[in-house]
């Protein structure tokens, strides 16, 4: 196990800085996701790591040693790629031991360390094919399986579930989770997929155009986001975000007037608000439309989305034309028809102009939409 940190890390191509004074101290022997969209930087800074990527400014320190200006292959890292890199002549065993024979390792330990991989990554009896001879999982897994016969400090992988479909997706994310438990080792994973973030992670880095938004576990994520763009990021279906107004603000409560009028008093620090500024209120899709309500609002169903477990409806809420609720089971609303949404207060949240929550002073459970 290995604790990674970054000081003050910069990435500049020419004038272009794509990076930005990244400050990160990542716990040894945790699950780290880093999420974001494409062209946020989180590929990038796994580079940076890596020693793939030359730094422009700052410095990468891994187990507390100072890797800045040490070679890829010293810094004592195994990173897997979206694609599996595989030889084509090569069987899995030869595939999966090929690192430790360039490194000089004897035959014993090389055999050794492969089928202790291969019987983790349940590949023991797939040793003597080659890859065309195997599925996009099962070359995943050989690819993971590269890796962990190095016996390396820090496992970096970057988006390594692109490939697969859906339902392979699914079973990796539960294989490498596994695969993190049994070895207890550090683990930082890029992704663009915040569900893999979420059902994997002990802890989440959401990054946007170079710099990080926020860093936490992905129910602190979820709870309690520190801006807009997370609150929209974390969470699928994503949060309902509506225009509102504040009336009214103090250090326990924001008292907002809602679209098309009413008032909604929400329980978050407003101290900094200034009565008459705009904000906007988030609410999450599985929060609305329950039996109990502090307020109500209004909306035009357009599309009824009904998947056995729970249903999604889709329509026109508050100036918001693709307002989401969702509701367990099999709902009975259909297209076109208008109802109104119970809105449980302590269930939202407020942003002010700037994006910035307007932190909830609540500490009540959350009431799910029933």
């Amino acid at each position: 196990m290995a604790e990674v940190e970054l000081r003050k890390a910069f990435k500049r191509y020419g004038p272009v800085e794509v990076i930005h004074g990244v400050d990160m101290k990542l716990p040894s022997g945790e699950f780290i996701v880093f999420v974001g969209p494409s062209g946020c930087g989180k590929s990038t800074l796994l580079r940076m790591i890596a020693g793939l990527e030359e730094i422009s400014e700052g410095s990468v320190h891994i187990k507390g040693r100072d890797v800045t200006h040490v070679e890829a292959v010293d810094r004592g890292i195994a990173m897997v790629f979206q694609s599996y890199a595989l030889y084509p002549h090569m069987t899995v065993e030869e595939n999966m031991g090929f690192g430790l024979r360039m490194g000089g390792a004897d035959k014993a330990e090389v055999a050794d360390k492969v089928n202790k991989a291969a019987k983790t990554l349940q590949l023991d009896q797939l040793l003597d094919r080659k890859p065309k001879n195997l599925s996009g999982g099962q070359r995943q897994r050989v690819a993971i399986g590269r890796a962990i016969v190095r016996n390396p400090d820090v496992f970096l992988f970057d988006e390594p579930l692109s490939n697969l479909d859906a339902e392979l997706r699914v079973e990796m994310r539960l294989r490498i989770a596994q695969l993190h438990n049994q070895l207890d080792a550090t683990m930082i994973y890029v992704t663009h997929d915040q569900v893999e973030a979420m059902t994997m992670a002990d802890k989440i880095v959401v990054l946007k155009a170079g710099y990080i938004e926020q860093i936490g576990s992905p129910l602190e994520l979820y709870h309690h986001p520190d801006n807009l763009f997370v609150a929209g990021f974390i969470g699928s279906p994503k949060m309902n975000f509506l225009e509102v107004t504040i009336r009214e603000g103090s250090a326990t409560q924001a008292i907002v007037e809602l679209p098309g009028g009413g008032t909604g008093v929400l329980s978050v620090d407003a101290s900094r608000a200034k009565p008459g500024s705009k904000a906007t209120m988030g609410v999450r899709p599985e929060d609305v439309g329950g039996e109990v309500g502090d307020f109500t609002l209004p909306i035009q169903i357009d599309v009824a989305e009904r998947l056995g477990g729970s249903t999604f409806l889709y329509g026109s809420c508050g100036g918001l034309e693709h307002f989401v609720v969702q509701r367990p089971g099999v709902d009975a609303t259909r297209h076109g028809d208008a109802i109104e949404l119970n809105i449980p207060a302590q269930n939202c949240y407020l942003f002010d102009e700037e994006g910035l929550a307007y932190h909830r002073t609540t500490t009540a459970g959350r009431q799910n939409a029933a």
